[in-house]
C-alpha cells in the first residue's frame, strides 16, 4: 500500500468486452441483479502484509479452494450502494462514506480487516469509470454496486483467517419490485427472528440474510413480498424487515423507526429518511414499536402510513400486513403521501435533480 490509505490499481481492461447493441439489449429490461457489467474490483489481503495487488479486472468466476475457510466458518461482510446517470450526462454516488464507514464496522464485528474508506471508494469510482455505459438511462435504473470481502484463507480451524479478498461488482437494475412502486404485503413472522442482542444484526454479513431466506420463503407461501421479523428477546417489538428498514407515519405528523440497539442494520437510506423527515417539520421518533400496537393503531386510523426503506428498493409503501391469526390494512392499502413525498425527494437528489445540502452525492464523472 503506498500513499496512506490509498491504493495503487492496475487497470486490465476485458479484452472481450460485451458489444454495445448487446449491452443495449440487456439494458432494455434489467430487472434487478440478473446481470453484471464487465469488470470487477479485487484487492488482496494478507496479515503481516496488509492490502496489496488491487486490480480492476475483467469479471470472471474466483478460483477457490475448497478449504477456503468462509466455505466453513462463513467471514463474510458486504455492502450495496448505486450509482446514477443524471441529465446532464454525469454519473453520482449516493453517499459512498457512509457505505465504507459501515464496511469497516461490518468487519470489526466479524473479525475482519478493515479496508481503508479512501480505498472502498476509489475502489467504486474505478469500477464505473471503466463500467460507465453500463448504467442504464431510464428513469428509475441505476448502477448497482455490490463491494464485498471474504476469508480466503485456506485453513480449517475455528480463528479469523489470515488471508481475505475484497471485490466490488456491478449490476444495471431497475426497480427492485416487479411491477415498480406500489404497496407491498408483508408477514410477520411468528416463528423465527432475524438477530439478538449481541449478535450480528448490526453487521451487513450474509449470515444475516442466509437466516432469514426460511422465514422469506414462508412470507412468499402466504401471498407476501416480504417478511417483518420481531425482536428475538420478548417476540413483541418490531425489529426490521428481511432486507429493509421500517417507518410508521401517524396522524399527527410523527414518523417513528425502531432504535438501533444492536439488533437492527443501520440502514443510510435510514439515516438519510430520518433527516429529510425531519426538515420536513415532522416529528421523528427513533423508539420501540410492537406489534400489538401497530395492529391496534392501524385499526383506529392513528398509523396512516407505514413504509419500508433501503438501498436496493430506496422507499417503498406497505400495504398490507398478514400474520397467523389474520391481515389487516394500512391506509386503505394505498400509498402514503409522506412515504411518496420522502420517496421521491431522496431519488430527486440521488439524481441531482434536487440541491443537496448535505453534501450526500459524490459526483464520479
Amino acid at each position: 500500500m503506498s500513499g496512506g490509505d490509498k491504493l495503487d490499481f492496475e487497470i486490465r481492461p476485458n479484452p472481450a468486452p460485451v458489444s454495445a447493441a448487446d449491452r443495449a439489449a440487456l439494458l432494455a429490461n434489467p430487472g434487478f441483479g440478473r446481470i453484471f457489467t464487465d469488470h470487477m474490483v479485487t484487492i488482496r489481503y494478507a496479515d503481516g502484509k496488509g492490502w496489496y495487488d488491487a486490480r480492476v479486472e475483467a469479471r470472471a468466476p474466483i478460483p477457490m479452494d475448497p478449504a477456503a475457510a468462509v466455505l466453513h466458518y462463513a467471514q463474510e461482510i458486504f455492502e450495496g450502494l448505486k450509482a446514477y446517470r443524471t441529465a446532464d450526462g454525469g454519473v453520482t454516488m449516493f453517499r459512498p462514506e457512509a457505505n465504507a464507514a459501515r464496511f469497516a464496522a461490518s468487519a470489526q464485528r466479524m473479525a475482519m480487516p478493515a479496508l481503508p474508506p479512501e480505498a472502498f471508494v476509489d475502489s467504486l469510482h474505478r469500477l464505473i469509470e471503466i463500467d460507465r455505459e453500463w448504467i442504464p438511462t431510464d428513469p428509475d435504473g441505476s448502477l448497482y454496486l455490490r463491494p464485498f470481502m471474504f476469508a480466503s484463507e485456506v485453513f480449517l480451524g475455528v480463528r479469523p483467517a489470515n488471508e481475505y479478498l475484497y471485490v466490488a461488482i456491478a449490476s444495471p437494475v431497475g426497480s427492485y419490485f416487479s411491477g415498480g412502486v406500489k404497496p407491498v404485503s408483508v408477514w410477520v413472522s411468528p416463528d423465527y427472528t432475524r438477530a439478538a442482542p449481541g449478535g450480528t444484526g448490526a453487521a451487513k454479513c450474509g449470515g444475516n440474510y442466509a437466516a432469514s431466506l426460511v422465514a422469506q420463503a414462508e412470507a412468499i407461501e402466504h401471498g407476501c413480498d416480504q417478511v417483518v421479523f420481531l425482536d428475538a428477546v420478548e417476540r413483541r417489538f418490531v425489529d426490521e424487515l428481511g432486507g429493509m428498514n421500517v417507518f410508521f407515519v401517524y396522524d399527527d405528523g410523527t414518523v417513528v423507526t425502531p432504535p438501533l440497539t444492536g439488533t437492527i442494520l443501520p440502514g443510510i437510506t435510514r439515516e438519510s429518511v430520518l433527516m429529510l423527515a425531519a426538515e420536513a417539520g415532522k416529528r421523528v421518533e427513533e423508539r420501540p414499536v410492537s406489534f400489538a400496537d401497530w395492529q391496534e393503531d392501524a385499526a383506529s386510523g392513528r398509523l396512516r402510513e407505514v413504509f419500508a426503506c433501503g438501498t436496493a428498493a430506496v422507499i417503498t409503501p406497505i400495504g398490507q400486513v398478514k400474520f397467523p391469526d389474520g391481515e389487516f390494512l394500512i391506509g386503505g392499502g394505498e400509498p402514503g403521501r409522506l412515504t411518496m413525498a420522502l420517496r421521491q425527494q431522496l431519488a430527486d437528489i440521488q439524481r441531482g435533480n434536487a440541491p443537496d445540502p448535505h453534501g450526500w452525492v459524490t459526483r464520479v464523472l
